[in-house]
């Protein structure tokens, strides 16, 4: 039997609209816009090129937020290092970030991926980031990415790309508070 009608003490029948609730009541994941990507790229660039790891939403409230979800597997030979971007449109959101001395250091990084560990080396990576982009326009989150010298790989955890990994971006939009 299906319920189609809540009665409650003191609550007429029909819908609560949100100016019935309390206030304080944001945080509440209101949309989810993901996109799985399974091909493999290769990147042998020392600028921060796209990948096609990407997802568009629009958020209904300019006051809302952007919970943004990436999974996402990178390999890397030698001592090469493997730096990535999330960028909102054209603007970057979260870099490497570069100290005083020039040298790019983990701090304030998405990731940095360090190859030294070995003659190859690979790693699954997982990143979360809420951003506020104050539109309801449509919006595009993105990973650049770039290495330092050789060879990365995004999608493929082994250098003959004999194993792949699913690369993952999730948008989730958060009400405001």
């Amino acid at each position: 039997m299906s319920l189609t009608q809540l009665r409650s003490r003191g609550i007429l029948d029909g819908t609560i609209s949100a100016g019935d609730l309390a206030s304080g009541v944001g945080g509440k994941v209101l949309q989810v816009v993901q996109t799985s990507i399974t091909n493999n790229e290769t990147t042998t660039s020392t600028s921060f090129v796209a990948t096609t790891v990407s997802v568009s939403i629009t958020p209904t409230s300019a006051s809302n937020k952007v919970l943004i979800l990436l999974t996402s597997g990178f390999w890397s030979g030698g001592s090469d290092q493997l730096f990535l971007q999330l960028r909102r449109g054209s603007s970057t959101v979260v870099a490497p970030y570069t100290g005083s001395a020039g040298a790019t250091t983990t701090a304030n990084a998405m990731t940095m991926f360090n190859g030294s560990l070995g003659t190859r080396a690979k790693e699954s990576w997982n990143y979360n980031f809420l951003d506020s982009p104050a539109t309801t326009s449509a919006t595009t989150y993105a990973c650049y990415w770039k290495v330092n010298a050789g060879t990365g790989k995004l999608g493929k955890w082994d250098h003959n790309d004999d194993f792949g990994a699913v690369n993952t971006i999730t948008a989730m939009e958060i009400s405001a508070w």
